[in-house]
């Protein structure tokens, strides 16, 4: 599988829990854990709204193409 968010990197980085962005995000710890664990893949507008709330932009979400 390959990890194509750093979603959980950046939650480590900015001392935040997977709890915590999926009660902010409204949605369900098990999502927000297979984001982090890249099983499956958050929306282009859950992403912007991610970087918003870890104020970060958006690109440090993503592992980068090349």
């Amino acid at each position: 599988m390959k990890d194509y968010n750093r979603i959980k990197e950046v939650l480590v980085n900015k001392k935040k829990t997977q709890v915590w962005l999926a009660e902010q995000l409204g949605k369900d710890v098990r999502t927000v854990s297979s984001w982090c664990t890249n099983r499956r893949q958050p929306s282009i507008e859950h992403l912007y709204t991610i970087s918003e709330l870890l104020d970060v932009d958006i690109r440090e979400l993503l592992n980068p193409t090349k």
